[in-house]
């Protein structure tokens, strides 16, 4: 077991928990208020540090940048031209927190001015209402950064692997949790909404493109334990059946997720790879599922001090994936399409519903010929098949289906 995975007792912190939560409310809508906006709320997060968690720079005044200081338990404030502010980390009210940290504003030369009540929480009451007692408990703070800090490190390495568009390791203080996000570059439906004190168009913002997400909550909303999370919008069929690692690893139906206790993590003989392998096999799930082009997307994991080996890419004189001739094997009840290159096979299954209707049920193309548009090319012979036998087809593999969805010119094969 690693000694920088520190045992967490929510049920023994929750209270400290839920008064931390708030404290951050109150400074990241500051930030909020003061930050264009960037895509998904980027804007609006924390960062991890070796003592807490900052803000980052905010463009207020002079300047100002807040940091939760978790080995001196304050709250201090820095400005562009060089004035310091700070107050404790204590017991005291939620009102007691948004007048210190006013005046901690007005202190810098900033403008305290921001949206005054809690979002994504249950009864949210105005922070300057808010009269509460809240305790502070200085060890169980200390082990809550302590654990953020090994899961940043092991967000960051998993984040290294993806090429496409992927969110920064943070922290959003609305959910309180610590999250990492990748995304396919394909637009995603129209999100419900419907997050408690959360405005629609926020969270609608936030799913406007296909997701795979994985994050941390220390506990809270429904859970009585530490746990890390994975998801994916919209979720691809089959993903709530899809094998994930590490064993402890569960489907939740509740909050429709995969769930980890931080426990399983914390306890295992290596938890640094427990967490990674629970991160790379949701989001590998995730991206089969629902059709990722995951060739263009994916690279290796990163390397301390090693310039990450590109791809290799054919020359555009050598001899490519349109050297192979496709195959096809067909029963009465099932069939397949094969293509053959330098000794490696790619393969698409298909079973017959009837004399008219085929279903493409699997596409499985082996990593040395991926990047060869291998896959398309097996889904192009069934298309140009189905058109000359008049026969239809069903694409229920997510790789087919996407194929087909991004060239409208076949569709015309598909059952209507």
């Amino acid at each position: 077991m690693s000694s920088k995975w520190p045992p967490l007792d929510y049920l023994g912190w929750r209270e400290t928990c839920s008064a931390l939560h708030l404290y951050l409310q109150v400074v990241g809508k500051y930030r909020l208020a003061h930050t264009p906006w960037l895509n998904h709320s980027w804007n609006a997060t924390f960062y991890v540090t070796p003592s807490g968690l900052t803000s980052s720079l905010v463009p207020d005044g002079p300047g100002i940048e807040i940091a939760f200081d978790f080995h001196d338990h304050r709250v201090s404030g820095t400005s562009g031209d060089g004035r310091k502010a700070s107050f404790a980390l204590r017991e005291m009210t939620v009102a007691e927190f948004h007048a210190a940290f006013i005046r901690l504003i007005s202190e810098l030369g900033g403008t305290p001015e921001f949206h005054g009540q809690p979002n994504e929480v249950a009864d949210p009451v105005p922070f300057e209402e808010d009269h509460r007692d809240r305790p502070y408990d200085r060890e169980a703070v200390q082990r809550f950064h302590q654990a953020l800090m090994a899961i940043d490190g092991v967000f960051k390495t998993f984040r290294t692997s993806f090429l496409g568009k992927s969110s920064p390791v943070h922290l959003f203080w609305g959910s309180f949790d610590l999250a990492v996000t990748r995304f396919s570059g394909r637009p995603a439906p129209i999100h419900p909404g419907g997050v408690p004190a959360l405005p629609d168009d926020v969270a609608q913002e936030a799913y406007d493109h296909e997701v795979s997400s994985a994050g941390f909550w220390p506990g809270g909303g429904g859970m009585d334990y530490p746990a890390f999370y994975a998801y994916a919008y919209p979720a691809p069929g089959g993903f709530r059946a899809a094998s994930v690692k590490p064993d402890a690893a569960f489907w939740h139906e509740g909050l429709s997720e995969f769930i980890l206790p931080y426990e399983a993590v914390q306890t295992a003989s290596d938890p640094d790879a427990a967490l990674l392998s629970f991160l790379v096999s949701t989001y590998e799930a995730a991206a089969e599922l629902g059709g990722w082009d995951r060739d263009l997307l994916e690279c290796s994991h990163g390397e301390r001090g090693k310039v990450r080996a590109l791809k290799a890419r054919p020359s555009p004189a050598a001899p490519s994936a349109v050297a192979g001739e496709v195959e096809r094997e067909d029963g009465a009840s099932k069939g397949r399409y094969r293509l053959v290159i330098d000794g490696v096979e790619a393969e698409m299954t298909y079973s017959r519903a009837g004399e008219q209707l085929i279903i493409i049920d699997h596409t499985d193309v082996p990593a040395a010929l991926r990047g060869r548009k291998v896959g398309e090319r097996l889904v192009r012979q069934a298309i140009e098949d189905a058109r000359r036998d008049g026969v239809s087809i069903i694409p229920l593999c997510p790789f087919a289906k996407a194929q087909i969805d991004r060239h409208p010119e076949w569709q015309d094969v598909l059952r209507k």
